[in-house]
């Protein structure tokens, strides 16, 4: 599957725009803003973040890698897929070596020889006031790399784990995982038949 990180709307235009707030992580801005089914402008806060890689580390055996990380705004530690924000948009090649890097540096696996990275397509996390746009990739089959993790402290990430295909669905019935990332890696990979149970068929 290729993905075209670069679309725009071509009829959408920003009239005005006004920075209210900027960090190395954000930029929150106004904007005045003439939409394609609108005849007068409309005003709108905007939330401008860094796009994010996010992967599906799954081992020889099936199981996946989660991280279990510190969430400060929520006031929670959570089971994650792992993933990493990407400095610029860039080709499909560099886009990889983030994949392969954030992997290694968060969960201390990478792809073995014969392993092989697939683009699973992307997603807005909260498109009604953020352009922050997240892209999915499948790494398989992983394993443990020679040293470990790498993440800085600063990621709050406090655990890694394998978790079996049920395990995941499990979780993910019973409401303990309900980050934006995991749930959308772990539709995308449902609609493209590539998870499957390791329940024993009756």
């Amino acid at each position: 599957m290729e993905y075209d990180i670069g679309r725009k709307a071509q009829s959408w235009k920003v009239l005005s725009e006004t920075e209210c707030f900027a960090d190395p992580h954000l930029q929150v801005s106004a904007q005045c803003v003439m939409t394609p089914s609108r005849r007068t402008s409309v005003s709108w806060t905007v939330v401008h973040r860094k796009s994010a890689v996010v992967i599906a580390p799954v081992t020889g055996e099936g199981k996946f890698v989660l991280v279990q990380q510190e969430r400060i705004p929520i006031r929670e530690t959570t089971w994650e897929m792992p993933a990493g924000q990407v400095d610029e948009l860039c080709d499909e090649g560099s886009m990889k070596n983030v994949v392969l890097r954030e992997l290694r540096e968060e969960t201390g696996y990478e792809l073995t020889p014969e392993g092989k990275l697939t683009f699973l397509g992307d997603f807005f996390s909260s498109a009604g006031f953020t352009d922050e746009r997240a892209f999915l990739f499948l790494a398989q089959p992983v394993h443990p790399a020679a040293g470990g993790a790498t993440h800085q402290e600063s990621e709050g990430i406090v655990g890694c784990r394998e978790f079996s295909a049920d395990e995941l669905i499990e979780m993910i019935a019973k409401n303990e995982i309900r980050d934006a990332n995991t749930l959308s890696v772990y539709a995308r990979l449902v609609a493209r038949r590539l998870l499957a149970s390791t329940e024993p068929t009756p």
